[in-house]
């Protein structure tokens, strides 16, 4: 996975994965969105799984790993790794850390600092 440049492919659960890392995520997850983004930091290229949001609807997800959580990650050798601790651990022990590591963290840091601010505009009262 070394010198592979960094990308994310959604795809169902019927699409082949050609022996890349898998992602079982959501959006929605805040632990999800840590995994991301160190695999972008990382410069892994990976597959992106959507899960439901109801653990009693994730039978894709138990069948395949064993697990009902997320993020949940599948290596390109199958090894599955559950929760972020665990995923950013492999990751780490895994994968160097490539130049422009900084860079999209320093960009991650400033995007989520704009969604906050405005998700803080919707919740101010008005002034009528």
């Amino acid at each position: 996975m070394k010198g592979m440049t960094s990308s994310t492919t959604s795809t169902s659960s019927t699409t082949q994965s050609f022996g890349l890392p898998e992602l079982y995520q959501t959006e929605w997850c805040p632990a999800s969105r840590r995994v991301r983004e160190r695999l972008t930091e990382l410069d892994v290229v990976y597959v992106v799984r959507q899960v439901p949001v109801d653990r009693d609807e994730r039978s894709e997800l138990l069948m395949r790993t064993g697990a009902d959580s997320i993020p949940t990650l599948v290596s390109e050798d199958g090894e599955v790794l559950v929760g972020e601790e665990e995923i950013l651990a492999y990751l780490d022990g895994r994968f160097d850390e490539p130049s422009g590591a900084d860079a999209h963290r320093l960009k991650a840091i400033k995007a989520r600092k704009r969604e906050l601010e405005e998700a803080g505009r919707w919740l101010e009262p008005s002034s009528h």
